[in-house]
């Protein structure tokens, strides 16, 4: 009976198919647009691969999660005999004692740039920000304040915010050349930036620094010029929620970009490659021009991976 209403759900998101055995179905790829019915998806192991774009995975879920509605997502979840997923994190990470974070304060000079009065000493951060084509809306959206004296005096102040609406990170970058560009708060950087806005149950988007997160939109998460590692908070949410991952970082950070990939497969985290070329980082490019290479990015599993890596040498 859950078989039949998977298939029932597979039917309202993708449309027609036929069946090959008793638990195959094929379908047509939404990931490729093929005109053929090449996506098979397999309930009974939990399987899909489609044999054109060879988008593939072990969990069929992720198909209804990336093309299905709220209603859809809910109901495949509540048909799912599967284990808890809290447990299976606990079972690969070990259980860790939480640790709450030390309390974290803005700097005590910073301005709002989200005020509706601004000072006059706004006109220097604000001309800034525009420079790097970064528009009142997402001033707004990401808290954006700037210091004229004290610590971090001229500089831009992007706060970041945990689950629970506390300051955990803020980003400090200087305005005026000083040699020294960024200057951030004394506490560990392991944290998940801007959590509190962030939606795991969608694909994720992971860049190098905050002015490619801010470029790059929704659900965009700044590594904070770290890697993702093993014992990482940030790793370890991607793995709970099995999201989606599309990498875009830095054109010169293919090494960093080559380790996480291996990293996140190992998971058999669902990756997507964003070309950035010719532009340095996603901070250089138009916000529509990354919406367009988003849009066109590269799936990864092992195999072609693999086959890039060896092409490459």
């Amino acid at each position: 009976m859950s078989e039949t209403k998977k298939v029932k759900i597979l039917k309202e998101v993708l449309g027609d198919f036929y069946r090959e055995g008793h638990s195959q179905c094929l379908f047509f790829c939404p990931r490729c647009g093929h005109h053929k019915k090449k996506l098979s998806i397999n309930i009974g192991k939990n399987l899909f691969k489609c044999w054109v774009c060879d988008w593939s995975g072990k969990d069929v879920y992720r198909v209804v999660r990336r093309y299905g509605d709220y209603r859809q997502k809910q109901e495949w979840r509540s048909l799912s005999q599967q284990v808890e997923i809290n447990d299976f994190v606990d079972k690969i990470f070990g259980r860790k004692e939480e640790v709450r974070p030390e309390p974290l304060e803005l700097p005590k000079d910073f301005i709002s740039l989200v005020n509706k009065d601004l000072p006059v000493t706004s006109l220097y951060p604000l001309n800034y920000l525009r420079s790097r084509e970064i528009r009142n809306i997402d001033i707004a959206k990401w808290k954006i304040g700037y210091c004229t004296k004290g610590k971090y005096a001229s500089r831009i102040v992007v706060p970041s915010f945990s689950i629970t609406g506390d300051i955990n990170y803020f980003v400090a970058r200087s305005y005026d050349g000083d040699w020294r560009k960024y200057l951030n708060p004394g506490t560990s950087s392991d944290i998940i930036f801007n959590e509190l806005f962030l939606d795991f149950d969608d694909e994720v988007i992971l860049v190098e620094g905050i002015f490619d997160a801010i470029k790059a939109g929704h659900n965009s998460i700044p590594l904070l010029g770290s890697t993702l590692n093993e014992n990482s908070i940030l790793l370890q949410k991607i793995v709970e929620n099995d999201s989606s991952v599309y990498l875009a970082l830095d054109a010169d950070a293919s090494k960093k970009a080559n380790k996480i990939i291996d990293l996140l497969l190992k998971y058999d985290i669902e990756i997507f490659k964003v070309d950035i070329h010719p532009y340095k980082d996603v901070g250089e490019m138009p916000k529509h021009v990354f919406k367009e290479r988003k849009q066109s990015a590269v799936f990864l599993n092992s195999d072609n991976y693999l086959l890039s890596k060896i092409i490459g040498i």
